[in-house]
């Protein structure tokens, strides 16, 4: 009956991690999966994380009743706030929604059966080259013909080539080029992979071609205070966006990385 199933290529960044477990050397360092160690390798759970989960589960309160379809409203709304800033004006005059997910993977899909649901047929997705692996197969899957704009500048030969660094000349000339309408997938902050990310000036012109061109901004942001050290530093793209700019802005937002949730 199952025989038509493909079997799904394996993650390579797991790949890897498992070569790193089978390599017997005692210098051995994992650089692989973005996740907290302690000296033995092992993860570390932070302590904010283990005093939480302890007042939580501790509580008379913690019952494991059914949360509503759209997740559990506290936890929404202190993501909400970390994201936007508690004083935010798009919270008094109602224009934030949230809903709960599975973390960033879950938060990039219901994002994405979203747009496809509600934006024309045919709408293209433009994903930064190079960016997380998921991106392109999350945006697939929900139906969308993924393109991809620039982004990393590789380092060339000979006198007078550019270092290697952001390509804001070609990313863009591609936003230019994108049908009207397209969504475009933006990393808040640390990029993933490169970790080089657009200065408040070229966010300011990244998004002047989203406006010109009237496309949808799509924020992933799953390293919040990670580039930094500075939670609302790292949020400024994002707010800058839908609070100065005033865009109507997707953002898929997770702690995996930054709290130790994985």
């Amino acid at each position: 009956r199952w025989h038509h199933v493909d079997e799904v290529p394996g993650d390579h960044v797991f790949e890897v991690f498992r070569e790193y477990v089978a390599d017997p050397r005692p210098e051995k360092i994992n650089v692989t999966i973005g996740a907290y160690r302690d000296e033995l390798g092992r993860p570390w759970v932070l302590p904010s994380v283990r005093k939480a989960i302890s007042a939580v589960t501790s509580s008379e309160k913690y019952t494991h009743e059914y949360n509503p379809i759209e997740g559990d409203p506290t936890f929404i709304e202190a993501a909400q706030k970390l994201l936007l800033g508690a004083q935010n004006r798009l919270f008094r005059e109602k224009k934030v929604v949230g809903v709960q997910t599975v973390s960033g993977t879950g938060a990039v899909r219901v994002g994405a059966e979203f747009l496809r649901a509600f934006l024309p047929p045919g709408t293209a997705a433009y994903v930064s080259d190079p960016s997380w692996p998921n991106h392109h197969a999350i945006l697939r899957q929900a139906g969308f013909e993924v393109r991809s704009y620039p982004y990393w500048r590789r380092a060339g030969a000979g006198a007078g080539v550019a270092p290697p660094g952001l390509d804001m000349d070609g990313l863009l000339a591609a936003l230019r080029a994108a049908p009207a309408g397209s969504v475009v997938v933006l990393h808040a902050c640390a990029h993933n992979p490169t970790g080089v990310d657009p200065t408040r000036e070229q966010w300011a012109r990244i998004a002047d071609v989203i406006e010109e061109r009237r496309l949808v901004p799509f924020f992933d942001i799953a390293y919040q205070g990670f580039a930094s050290g500075d939670a609302d530093a790292d949020a400024w793209a994002v707010r800058y966006f839908a609070t100065e700019r005033g865009f109507e802005v997707m953002v898929a937002q997770s702690f995996s990385k930054n709290f130790g949730l994985y």
